[in-house]
């Protein structure tokens, strides 16, 4: 029971469900992220997918695809201890022959890579002709997984990086808008103070404390005015470029 209790606590930080506001202190910011990569996942096809930094492929449910290879490579700011990596590689070389690849889906990961243009050419090497992609990253979010921290993006920033890379845009999607993130970097905020080495006291200082500010969001969002000029997170569907 306890075994499957922590499965479904692992699957809501991910994919969280409306009762996840509950126990999930990123409820706001996670919500958004699911919604708008479940939406786009059908556009990268049946065919061989590779998820690149890959951790412990937490949006692997959502593509029905004929194989799902999960990418990675060591950091010391990010152990794998737990997590589901086919492959490692070295930073560099992605160690696969050109055309390798049908799709290609990056969550939260070109924030992490201190030279994205010479990865992002590396990933488009390994892609078919005409291969989609689907990649997300942040605009506003803490410093995380330090050092290995290295960058934030703007809508423009992202297509310029994409198209110089040989991707072309297909769509792009800001997650959340102005006042969803404001009150989920105030969440963050008041959960850094609260939280224990304990998985099991942390849940419930969220049910006590962080839930109701979650509540509050969803709330607000409804009812206020929309303003996209500030938000979390880009999704970005990309096609590889003949």
């Amino acid at each position: 029971m306890l075994a499957y209790l922590n499965k479904q606590y692992k699957l809501q930080q991910f994919q969280p469900a409306w009762y996840s506001l509950f126990i999930n202190p990123f409820y706001i910011i996670r919500k958004a992220l699911f919604t708008n990569i479940q939406k786009l996942a059908p556009h990268l096809g049946g065919g061989r997918l590779l998820d690149f930094g890959c951790g412990a492929k937490p949006y692997r449910s959502l593509f029905e695809v004929t194989e799902y290879l999960g990418l990675d490579m060591e950091n010391p700011g990010h152990p794998h201890l737990t997590e589901e990596v086919d492959v490692f590689y070295d930073g560099k070389t992605i160690p696969f022959e050109n055309n390798s690849f049908d799709a290609v889906l990056s969550s939260e990961v070109l924030e992490h890579v201190f030279e994205p243009e010479s990865t992002l050419r590396e990933i488009n090497r390994v892609l078919k002709p005409g291969a989609m992609g689907l990649f997300t990253v942040p605009f506003v979010w803490n410093e995380h997984e330090t050092p290995y921290d290295y960058g934030r993006y703007s809508a423009f920033g992202i297509t310029h990086l994409m198209q110089k890379s040989g991707f072309e845009i297909v769509e792009l999607h800001r997650t959340t808008h102005f006042i969803e993130t404001w009150l989920q970097l105030g969440i963050l905020y008041l959960y850094q103070l609260l939280e224990t080495r304990n998985k099991y006291i942390n849940i419930l200082l969220t049910t006590l404390f962080i839930s109701p500010f979650n509540l509050l969001a969803v709330v607000l969002s409804k009812i206020l005015p929309r303003n996209h000029s500030f938000y979390f997170n880009l999704v970005v569907l990309v096609r590889k470029m003949p």
